[in-house]
């Protein structure tokens, strides 16, 4: 398949907050010490859509900011963003919303607040980075589980490819509160962006290309061992490997898991490190 740029990226998680303050620490093993996830508000969104919205928005839109602002700052694009194509993946959406929801269910008078009830759709994220951006390009909301960082990386290549226009690709997930947590556990909110173009679009970015194998292979790993830990406890954070390669900058072939029968393996072009 035809190769695509990566242009910007975004990231924030426990003890990466942000591209720029967590690229060395990828680079280097043992740098990395988990912090909580700190959430900023998210400055695009009118106020009361800032007051309705739940983590997974203000996580998602924060590396969509990033993201764009680095395809600006390295790549001399200036992007704008109610004119940019979008996928949203998550393995849970809002667990927080869903756990207050099946709460007010579980109540006599099961009276859900309009608010928790707009929240509750998968592409509610989607729907305030429209409102933030005052966006009507086309956008996509995917969920497949374990799968969901490759399903949504495989949808934002496809789509730049066939539209031969910039994807924003943002997969974040935030933990469930219990009693769900112990089913599905999560250390703490983390999310990642990544801006792709089409070949040509600027002379600076990584290229890379992607292929679906019908034969499994073991998902890449990320060298830090804690990282690592992180990388297979969080679904949107199974796209480490791919940011601590873009961090060092050489070349690299890397898979990723998640599909019950198949397994999505990447090439990265040698490029300068990020």
């Amino acid at each position: 398949m035809s190769a695509v740029k990566v242009v910007g990226l975004g990231l924030l998680g426990p003890g990466l907050p942000g591209w720029q303050a967590s690229a060395p620490l990828l680079r280097q093993q043992g740098a990395w010490q988990p912090a909580p996830t700190v959430l900023p508000p998210p400055a695009r969104l009118p106020a009361a859509e800032r007051r309705r919205s739940g983590a997974i928005v203000k996580l998602s839109l924060a590396v969509a900011d990033e993201a764009l602002a680095m395809a600006q700052a390295r790549c001399g694009l200036a992007i704008e963003p109610g004119r940019l194509a979008t996928v949203f993946t998550s393995s849970s959406g809002d667990p927080s919303n869903c756990h207050a929801l099946c709460e007010a269910l579980a109540q006599p008078d099961r009276a859900v607040s309009p608010t928790r009830f707009t929240n509750s759709v998968h592409n509610a994220t989607a729907g305030y980075w429209h409102i933030a951006t005052q966006s009507r390009a086309p956008s996509t909301s995917l969920c497949a589980y374990d799968a969901s960082w490759a399903a949504g990386l495989l949808e934002a290549y496809a789509q730049c490819l066939a539209a031969q226009s910039p994807v924003l690709l943002v997969a974040s997930d935030t933990p469930y509160p219990e009693p769900m947590h112990a089913l599905r556990p999560m250390p703490d909110a983390f999310a990642i962006a990544v801006l792709l173009a089409p070949p040509g679009t600027s002379p600076q970015g990584a290229e890379l290309r992607l292929t679906v194998s019908q034969q499994k292979t073991a998902p890449s790993p990320v060298s830090d061992p804690g990282l690592e830990t992180l990388c297979r406890s969080v679904p949107a954070a199974r796209g480490l490997p791919l940011l601590q390669a873009l961090a060092c900058g050489p070349s690299a072939n890397l898979s990723f898991d998640g599909f019950s029968e198949a397994s999505l393996s990447l090439a990265l072009m040698p490029g300068d490190p990020w």
